[in-house]
């Protein structure tokens, strides 16, 4: 059955605060590092998850029974690919166990490389533009 989009979070805060509450230090953690990665992000629900905006989607992350799943792009899972081994579980899926640490320095990564990306994308596109004008 489909959900209505009335029940769906249209809030980051509306999202956390329908979570369990063991879940909702995590998802604030995880919040605030993107935040801190990427002040100039904004942030939105897409897909029916929190998310960041900043010249395009940086991450999305999302709260399951057993993980806090993290979602960057595949290239950032490329990227990373060393550091990201002991929690990727799918292409550009990193799961963090409730019960271990955050790992903070990671994600902090992980946002500033998507950051850069999306910079140099929009970058590339400008140039292209002026230079067909």
């Amino acid at each position: 059955m489909a959900m209505l989009k009335e029940n769906k979070p249209q809030s980051i805060d509306a999202y956390i605060a329908l979570q369990e509450a063991f879940m909702r230090p995590k998802l604030e953690q995880i919040r605030k590092t993107i935040g801190k990665a990427a002040p100039q992000a904004e942030e939105v629900i897409s897909y029916s998850m929190p998310a960041y905006k900043y010249h395009g989607m940086l991450v999305y992350f999302a709260a399951f029974k057993n993980h806090l799943g993290f979602y960057a792009m595949k290239d950032a899972m490329l990227y990373f690919k060393e550091k990201i081994e002991p929690y990727q579980t799918g292409m550009a899926t990193l799961q963090f166990q409730w019960d271990k640490p955050l790992p903070v320095k990671l994600v902090t990564e992980i946002v500033k490389y998507r950051a850069q990306v999306n910079i140099d994308k929009k970058t590339a596109k400008e140039a292209v533009k002026k230079k067909k004008k």
